[in-house]
């Protein structure tokens, strides 16, 4: 599979006064995907596919601030599905239907990650290894996600009510 657009969601929830967070995240991955090996039932090899994942994964992470750094990292698993294509031609009326396969599958996330802190919200970078535990059209499924983006700080609000 070849990496072509990724998209995460999570929340960093602090446990306690110490440097203790729990991370729930849902992650969306699209790659491009090659079948070379035909599943059962399909004659057809895939070139130039798509493959999505969809999956949710909770993990337990510590958080060192530095000045306006953090310096974080997290130990989690969870599990979803990934979606595979494909297709399956009929040579008597010309037409070739594309459907997907779901992939069921678990996985084990370590990670790590830094913030800079620019007043309400984070600005940050991450990357974690997301390691399957079932294969994916006969190949072990393993993952490199890099992300870039900002965290707004949501605890100041609920702190501000509580007030």
């Amino acid at each position: 599979m070849r990496p072509k657009f990724s998209t995460t969601l999570g929340a960093n929830i602090g446990l306690g006064e110490g440097g203790l967070f729990l991370y729930p995240k849902i992650s969306l991955h699209v790659f491009g995907y090659d079948n070379p090996v035909p599943d059962h039932g399909f004659i057809y090899e895939l070139q130039r596919g798509r493959a999505t994942t969809y999956l949710l994964n909770l993990a337990l992470g510590y958080r060192q601030i530095v000045g306006k750094f953090a310096f974080y990292g997290f130990f989690g698993a969870g599990g979803g599905f990934i979606l595979t294509p494909r297709v399956e031609v009929n040579d008597t009326e010309d037409i070739a239907v594309l459907t997907n396969k779901t992939n069921r599958m678990g996985i084990i996330e370590p990670g790590a990650g830094i913030e800079y802190n620019i007043g309400g919200a984070n600005v940050f970078i991450e990357s974690s290894y997301m390691y399957g535990l079932n294969d994916v059209g006969n190949r072990p499924f393993n993952a490199i996600p890099f992300t870039i983006g900002i965290k707004p700080n949501l605890s100041r609000l609920f702190n501000k009510k509580k007030e």
